[in-house]
């Protein structure tokens, strides 16, 4: 679960060119959007093509979105549980 969770660190950092960011800035159990990352709604459509390409999920209900993308912790999870 340790390496998913670094996997998706790096994978967000690359797909959303967060320059300024690096995968040791990012904790596990920091929101994504708002205060943490500060991402918005073209950011997380994007974390849904990623989840799509990388881990072959289809997110069905996109509300779902909101509680699978509120850390890396929870993205971890939901891919862990969905793979």
């Amino acid at each position: 679960m340790e390496n998913l969770r670094e996997e998706l660190k790096h994978k967000i950092i690359e797909v959303l060119n967060l320059e300024d960011v690096s995968p040791e800035d990012i904790a596990n159990d920091a929101p994504l959007f708002g205060g943490g990352l500060g991402l918005d709604s073209i950011d997380a459509l994007e974390l849904i093509v990623l989840l799509d390409k990388q881990y072959g999920i289809k997110l069905s209900d996109p509300k779902k979105g909101k509680e699978i993308f509120e850390s890396i912790e929870t993205m971890a999870q939901f891919i862990e549980a969905n793979r």
